[in-house]
């Protein structure tokens, strides 16, 4: 591969996150999860198939991470037993680039029909879609081009995913004011873990 090449592909994915569209629709996702899961003691629970499932995880760990309870919930494990985890005050972040996913527009089903009122965030490439259209709050991505040479694989649509998965995160972190001494509960180990210690005494 050439520099040229690689210095093709950082551009492209550089560019589609350049592109996200931006929105109150962030605003209102803050809003939802601070409410839910701050003010009301419910959890944030995300979920995706695929490498959007990935991303998905992703975004749950880091919201734990920082003061903000999140799960990921397989939605195939979902249809036998795991809905158990989910309560009346949670709220859900579904991830989705074409937003027909089988799997997951079942969940949605599935899940209203334990907690009717149950709230759901989607961040999908298509804004039209059947998924987008339950979501009381959809993020779109944009719709990028992958980078990928035959146009198919997960890549520039699961970077700007991860990117929006990280607005919410670190919106919600400023929102609640999580600070160094937080982060150090939840950090006992690693450097991570030292560095946010180390501000603390500062």
């Amino acid at each position: 591969m050439m520099n040229e090449d690689v210095l093709s592909i950082i551009r492209q994915e550089a560019e589609a996150v350049m592109n996200i569209p931006v929105s109150d629709d962030y605003a209102k996702a803050v809003n939802l999860i601070t409410e839910c899961v701050h003010n009301k003691n419910g959890k944030l629970i995300t979920s995706g198939m695929g490498k959007a499932g990935q991303v998905a995880m992703n975004i749950a760990t880091t919201f734990s991470s920082t003061g903000t309870p999140a799960f990921f919930l397989h939605p195939s494990e979902a249809q036998h037993g795991d809905l158990g985890i989910v309560c009346p005050n949670d709220i859900m972040l579904l991830v989705s680039n074409s937003g027909r996913t089988r799997e997951l527009l079942e969940l949605v089903e599935l899940t209203r029909g334990l907690h009717p009122d149950m709230m759901f965030i989607v961040i999908t490439g298509n804004f039209r879609s059947e998924l987008a259209k339950q979501a009381n709050v959809c993020l779109f991505t944009g719709d990028p081009p992958e980078v990928c040479a035959l146009g198919l694989t997960p890549t520039t649509s699961t970077t700007v995913m991860n990117v929006i998965g990280d607005i919410l995160v670190v919106s919600v972190m400023k929102r609640i004011n999580f600070g160094y001494s937080d982060y150090a509960k939840r950090h006992h180990g690693g450097y991570l873990g030292s560095k946010s210690r180390g501000k603390c005494n500062h």
